[in-house]
């Protein structure tokens, strides 16, 4: 559908029917393809941030397109009511691409980490023996695991909550990347500890190495659920399928979300092996869309691609070099330069939103995070050439701002 309408237009539009959660970048976005997005006018740019880590596999990859088509096709929405003829095979082969043996789909990152919370008060009732309403889960500060009101209750970031009180109760707060604080926050009453092997919207925080290891170590000596909140991390982000294969590791409870459909669709799910799931009971939980054809055909074709393509691959390999190449950077203005594979963030001393304002017009599209970091996620689909580029448009901009 074309309404022939200016970028001013749709802008203006926006900002007057929207509700104003956001603060885009001003360019209106008509087409995309790999890693490049074009405008109204058909200028096209690198999209350096995938959709918040979700277009892993690049912008409306032809197969994934395809399996959406002829799904839409046949039968897109069934419930769980009953059953489906993707929705087994879905459950067998992210099964298989987890380790984890028992698979609860559900719509959004948001919808996966709520259900983990209710999975991990449940088993602390059924299995653990607390009392139940006294279950408490410790997580950690910069922490970004959603916006519903249960999860905001638990940021450490004002802006997030201060203005939604009451709050959930039921979460102990502690640093991040500090095994010993975990150790020490450990009460009776605790059952769970979650944490994100990589803060994302905290400014791609990298934790020292050795943590992960050592906090799955903690959990399971204290009998406490270990839960890795994968969704930005996950399906090749950091260079690994999940960011914590890097430890060789494994969760009590995963979550994984975004690029589960490569983009596509919304799509996310919770996994554990039987002895934490099955404390569900029919009934206990739900979603009208989870689970349904259309969502369970892209995830199975996401998986597929993003394995057949080795994605996770050329993320570790093209991250390191473009780390490499972000470490050169001369600007008075860089304090760090921090990443895993292709999840990397440029820490400066000031405001980030005019170097990404810069950037988009050279070509590159980039989100400021935590107001003073650049994130840069592009699609895991990238080649060097177009890092290259991305580079050239860095440097351009760093020697125009701050330059001693």
């Amino acid at each position: 559908m074309c309404n022939n309408l200016t970028t001013e237009e749709y802008i203006r539009l926006e900002d007057e029917y929207g509700a104003t959660t956001y603060k885009p970048l001003d360019i209106v976005i008509e087409k995309a393809r790999g890693v490049w997005v074009y405008d109204l006018e058909g200028k096209k740019y690198l999209d350096c941030l995938s959709g918040f880590s979700s277009v892993n596999l690049g912008h409306c990859h032809p197969e994934l397109v395809k399996t959406l088509k002829n799904q839409a096709e046949q039968v897109t929405q069934t419930s769980r009511a009953f059953r489906n003829v993707h929705l087994p095979l879905f459950f067998k082969e992210i099964a298989e691409f987890t380790g984890k043996n028992r698979v609860l789909p559900m719509n959004t990152g948001a919808e996966a980490v709520e259900t983990a919370i209710k999975l991990a008060r449940k088993w602390a009732y059924a299995v653990k023996g607390i009392e139940n309403g006294r279950a408490e889960i410790i997580v950690c500060e910069n922490n970004f695991h959603g916006r519903t009101t249960t999860i905001v209750s638990f940021s450490s970031e004002p802006s997030y909550k201060d203005n939604f009180k009451p709050l959930t109760p039921g979460f102990r707060t502690i640093p991040y990347g500090d095994a010993k604080a975990l150790k020490n926050a450990i009460a009776p009453d605790t059952c769970a500890f979650l944490v994100e092997p990589v803060q994302g919207e905290g400014g791609v925080v990298v934790p020292p190495e050795g943590y992960l290891k050592e906090a799955r170590k903690v959990c399971r000596e204290n009998n406490i659920l270990f839960m890795l909140d994968e969704i930005q991390t996950g399906f090749g982000r950091t260079g690994k399928i999940f960011a914590h294969h890097h430890e060789n590791v494994e969760p009590d409870v995963l979550i994984v979300g975004k690029s589960l459909s490569g983009g596509m669709y919304p799509v996310s799910a919770v996994l554990a092996d039987s002895p934490v799931m099955d404390v569900f009971k029919p009934g206990e939980h739900g979603s009208t869309f989870a689970g349904n054809p259309l969502a369970c055909a892209v995830a199975r074709e996401s998986m597929r691609i993003l394995k057949e393509e080795k994605l996770a691959e050329n993320a570790a390999e093209l991250g390191d070099y473009f780390m490499e190449k972000l470490k050169t950077l001369k600007n008075s203005h860089i304090n760090q330069v921090r990443g895993k594979g292709l999840f990397l963030g440029i820490v400066l001393d000031e405001p980030a939103r005019p170097y990404c304002e810069e950037l988009q017009e050279l070509g590159v599209l980039c989100k400021e995070t935590r107001s003073n970091i650049i994130r840069i996620s592009p699609p895991l689909t990238i080649n060097r050439e177009q890092i290259d580029f991305i580079y050239d448009c860095l440097e351009r901009v760093f020697a125009g701002q701050g330059k001693e």
